[in-house]
């Protein structure tokens, strides 16, 4: 193989190693998006104290 065929390759190869590398900050950005966003949602419910504080059970 010349000189000019293995730049080609590993040129090639440094190009779809960034791509990839570009695909996962964008996955691991949407996954905190969603992480605060459900954390935030989380925040935002209101629990009534008294629920489940009897329980009835019959024999």
């Amino acid at each position: 193989m010349d000189i000019a065929a293995l730049s080609m390759v590993m040129s090639q190869s440094r190009v779809q190693q960034d791509a990839g590398i570009a695909v996962m900050k964008m996955a691991m950005d949407i996954g905190k998006q969603n992480a605060t966003q459900m954390t935030d949602m989380m925040k935002n419910i209101s629990v009534d104290p008294n629920v489940g504080q009897n329980l009835d059970t019959w024999a």
